[in-house]
């Protein structure tokens, strides 16, 4: 089983008090649908004021969070509210399987996390980088 947040370590992600205010209408289990966690990510669907709603995904080992809704904030309510439905109310949010555009999200993450070491583990490649930034450095 794993460690749930405490609602201060989860408030302490917002950007600003607007958001921590609007996470806290999205706590509640009303809005959402289809959440979930497998103890390394949290999701769900958040009904907004479109038609869709709006799927939110967090994985909490980083965290990293990824929301269909069009906020610049990062991260936004959604997100903050899910993980404070998660840590306040465990039954809302039931162990399962990854839906289908989470698993892609996640599994997007790590082919992204691997290349990078991959990147880092090639001095070579290393060497070659830091010529062609001395290059442009050169050229102005």
């Amino acid at each position: 089983m794993e460690e749930r947040w405490s609602t201060e370590h989860v408030l302490s992600l917002a950007p600003d008090a607007a958001s921590q205010k609007a996470a806290g209408k999205l706590s509640a289990p009303a809005p959402w649908s289809g959440t979930g966690t497998d103890g390394t990510a949290l999701w769900g669907e958040c009904k907004g004021s479109g038609r869709t709603p709006y799927r939110t995904a967090i994985e909490l080992a980083t965290p990293a969070y990824q929301c269909s809704c069009p906020s610049r904030k990062f991260p936004c309510k959604h997100a903050l509210g899910l993980l404070l439905l998660w840590s306040g109310s465990p039954e809302a949010v039931p162990a399962g399987e990854p839906a289908d555009w989470v698993a892609e999200w996640l599994k997007s993450r790590q082919e992204r996390a691997e290349k990078r070491v991959e990147k880092q583990a090639d001095p070579e490649a290393a060497r070659r980088r830091a010529a062609q930034r001395g290059a442009r450095v050169a050229a102005g």
